[in-house]
């Protein structure tokens, strides 16, 4: 039996949407609000943090969409900045979603779905007598154990399926995500119109009695929990090859998939805000119980409301632990097949699917997730991904110079304001997780040098 050389065009606009939304909701609808909360000392100027994150990661989207409606394909910005930037910086991109961004997404996720079944059944510790071990007094692989093993198989056990087929994949994704928008429907109905809540409590800009007031690097790094929960929304665009008239779905997609999720965090974050104190979200913080879904939900159904929504979060992490494995891999797969990536990553299975990609994707996670706590790892990888997420927004200006007479299904609204607002922006972000949080940074940085020998590596290599 022959192995397929190219990916099977095999979704269409709904799927692809479906995909945007699974890739986008996570842990971060359920955990962030706290540790914002903790930073900000305000119900209101979380919610700000929220709208400002969804304005701002639409215009990014928006900006996006333009560059994908003109060259889209399999592998995402990996594909669009060979025609921006060359080859060196796409495959350093590549490098960058392998070691510091995708692959982290996928073991922050995974973490969260394990600390959520830890809070279900109480996982036995494992290698306790390891727990204080660090690892160039950075890393922390045997801190919370059991809840770290449980992440792992989940990656293993999801890339598994992932290497059956893609239709399997995109419908066990849609069926987890009717699931999960139900779940927050229900949470967010009986949340608002409980008699606990405090319908005016999430507009309150005021900061809690003796705290600092709210400072604009505050704000900066509050929105790093906040982009934690939009982040995966360009993943549609790594699976150009696979999207049916991609020029056409791949931007409507991103668009409507986002637009969709802005609506539903914006919603579930007043409800949550209108059950809880910003004191209560704030020592739930330093407790290091962060997941505040969890508490929101025992206000107003107690007990059984714990239970439904610790198996909501496990739902909506599995799916987007699933998602986010699907989307990704491919990107390595086009960089295998262009000779900056390992040889092997270019083969697809019998199933059309490029298995060695998938796999070589999920051991990298599994080593991430013993790298550190949850919300290390996603600062860091935001960080990293703010820096290439603004490189695509001027991929904007500079093709609008570079291919004028291209055709472009879709043009960026506001333009050129809106992409030059996201890029200010991004610089900004960038600037003050380097202050504010330089441990993350560091790490994500040092990830992203790491590739510029292997890409010397692998272009001296002989074909």
């Amino acid at each position: 039996m022959s192995v397929p050389s190219r990916l099977n065009r095999a979704l269409g606009l709904r799927l692809a949407i479906f995909l945007v939304i699974g890739n986008i909701i996570g842990s971060g609808v359920y955990k962030k609000v706290a540790p914002m909360a903790a930073e900000l000392h305000s119900s209101g100027w979380v919610l700000v943090c929220w709208v400002l994150g969804g304005i701002i990661s639409l215009f990014g989207a928006l900006s996006n969409a333009e560059v994908a409606s003109m060259l889209a394909d399999t592998g995402g910005e990996y594909a669009y900045y060979k025609k921006i930037y060359g080859r060196f910086f796409s495959y350093l991109y590549g490098w960058s979603n392998f070691t510091a961004i995708k692959t982290a997404a996928i073991a922050g996720i995974a973490y969260v779905f394990a600390q959520s079944l830890n809070s279900l059944v109480h996982l036995p510790a494992v290698l306790p007598s390891l727990a204080d071990l660090r690892v160039l007094r950075v890393f922390y692989p045997f801190e919370a154990f059991q809840v770290k093993l449980v992440a792992i198989l989940l990656i293993l056990g999801l890339t598994w399926i992932n290497t059956t087929g893609l239709k399997t994949s995109a419908g066990l994704s849609t069926g987890l995500y009717l699931l999960v928008l139900a779940g927050i429907i229900l949470i967010i109905v009986f949340g608002l119109s409980s008699s606990q809540a405090v319908p005016s409590q999430p507009f309150r800009l005021a900061v809690s009695e003796g705290a600092a007031p709210v400072t604009i690097s505050a704000i900066f790094t509050a929105m790093l929990a906040a982009f934690w929960g939009y982040e995966g929304w360009n993943s549609v665009g790594y699976l150009g090859g696979e999207i049916k008239d991609p020029h056409r779905n791949v931007p409507l997609s991103i668009t409507v998939g986002l637009l969709v999720v802005i609506a539903i965090y914006i919603l579930v974050n007043i409800t949550y805000l209108a059950l809880l104190p910003v004191p209560k979200l704030e020592q739930m913080h330093a407790a290091g119980s962060s997941i505040a879904a969890v508490e929101a939900v025992n206000v107003f159904w107690g007990h059984g409301g714990i239970l439904f929504i610790s198996s909501l979060i496990l739902i909506t992490t599995l799916g987007c632990t699933h998602t986010t494995i699907l989307s990704n891999s491919r990107t390595y797969y086009a960089m295998a097949c262009e000779g900056v990536f390992f040889p092997k990553v270019s083969r697809l299975n019998a199933a059309r699917v490029p298995s060695y990609a998938l796999w070589y994707q999920g051991i990298w996670a599994c080593l991430l997730v013993l790298s550190g706590t949850f919300d290390q790892i996603t600062d860091m990888l935001i960080f990293a991904a703010f820096i290439y997420y603004g490189a695509t927004t001027l991929g904007v200006f500079i093709l609008r110079k570079k291919m004028p007479d291209a055709p472009r299904p879709y043009k960026v609204w506001g333009y050129p304001v809106v992409p030059a607002l996201f890029i200010l922006f991004c610089l900004l972000l960038i600037g003050n997780t380097l202050i504010a949080r330089p441990r993350e940074a560091a790490i994500g940085l040092t990830l992203i040098l790491l590739g510029i020998p292997f890409y010397w590596w692998f272009t001296k290599k002989p074909a």
